[in-house]
């Protein structure tokens, strides 16, 4: 069982940045690629961003390649998603997403693992 925190979400004006974190519980957090969603007002949850076990490997949407960045700490059971050049359309709840492989993570349903979310919201 792996349970995912996420933290970070807040209001923030268009062209800033923003950090969001996500902690894991369970010691095989080093086992499992981990990804990001959001899910913006009356949209479907879409996929973000996803980083691989060892962080070697990363992929992104093409709406936020150039400004969002994924990494991760296994040391600290933590994933990051550092967000540059926010957009009003990036306003969204972002989710934390586990899954023990890696071609698989940026399809919503062979996540294993759900963070509750953060609400990140960009002004205008």
């Amino acid at each position: 069982q792996v349970q995912l925190v996420e933290s970070g979400g807040g209001l923030v004006q268009a062209g800033g940045s923003l950090r969001l974190s996500c902690a894991a519980s369970g010691r095989t957090f080093s086992a499992y690629a981990m990804g990001w969603f959001r899910q913006a007002p009356g949209k479907e949850r879409e996929f973000v961003a996803a980083i691989s076990w060892s962080g070697g490997v990363t992929a992104y949407a093409d709406s936020v390649k150039g400004r969002f960045a994924i990494s991760r700490d296994n040391a600290k059971n933590t994933v990051y998603l550092q967000m540059d050049s926010l957009k009003p359309e990036d306003t969204a709840v972002y989710y934390c997403a586990s899954d023990k492989n890696y071609r698989s993570i940026r399809f919503e349903a062979y996540v294993d693992y759900w963070g509750q979310g953060t609400q990140v919201t960009v002004s205008s």
